[in-house]
């Protein structure tokens, strides 16, 4: 049986944002369906991810010979689902721009440096309490094509795997006091005050003295608390 979709709340991003501008040719004309869920979606690798993916790489800046440059960050949270109970054994990967703002990838070619010690990907699973943390440096803003001189703020994109690849979300995390945050397209397809749920809070706790900053950014899966996740078709880096 085929049931019409509903969303949880009005903080999620729709399909088409017209100010987002690749969102025009790609996103659907049609109402959205919500399938029934299969053996597929709900079954899987769920407690045994080391084994099908490899161990944890919670530091990021401890991937190469030497160390990554720019400012070095710790990153911790929890995974919640719609009740504030903690979702454990969930794998969070982790991508993003180096400090210069550019990504290790072909499309990307913008005139900012690459670190030959920082590769932007990592991965870490929640523990019983549905926490989870690790260590990379604080990317950079970059320039993208959507409109005349168009900056990406500060982000990390984090992708966290359910019981199975395919009940994959996706999300950004933005550091707080970004100025670009108030101008940037995708960002603003949610609307406040949901957009702070993708804004982590600095944290002394989580600072480690001499060594790096913290921040604390916490995940809700469902429900009134729902932290915005992106559609399955963007390609933003």
């Amino acid at each position: 049986m085929i049931l019409p979709y509903s969303r949880d709340d009005e903080g999620a991003p729709p399909s088409l944002w017209p100010d987002y501008r690749s969102t025009v040719p790609r996103s659907p004309r049609q109402p959205a369906l919500a399938i029934p869920q299969t053996l597929t979606e709900v079954t899987g690798p769920a407690g045994a991810w080391d084994r099908l993916m490899g161990p944890a790489m919670a530091d990021m800046t401890a991937q190469h010979r030497g160390e990554p440059q720019g400012q070095r960050i710790v990153v911790t949270g929890r995974v919640l689902d719609e009740a504030g109970r903690p979702v454990p054994n969930t794998v969070v990967e982790i991508w993003q721009a180096n400090a210069a703002g550019r990504y290790i990838h072909a499309k990307d070619d913008w005139p900012a440096p690459l670190d030959p010690n920082f590769s932007g990907a990592g991965r870490v699973v929640t523990d019983e309490q549905g926490r989870y943390r690790y260590v990379t440096i604080r990317p950079g803003a970059y320039p993208w094509g959507n409109h005349k001189n168009a900056w990406r703020p500060a982000h990390i994109h984090l992708s966290l795997l359910g019981p199975a690849f395919s009940t994959r979300l996706v999300t950004q995390m933005y550091f707080p006091d970004d100025p670009l945050i108030e101008i940037d397209p995708i960002a603003n397809a949610v609307p406040m005050p949901y957009r702070q749920r993708m804004v982590s809070r600095f944290d002394m706790a989580t600072t480690v003295p001499n060594w790096a900053l913290g921040y604390v950014f916490d995940i809700v899966l469902k429900g009134r608390e729902q932290t915005p996740f992106e559609d399955d078709h963007d390609d933003d880096h």
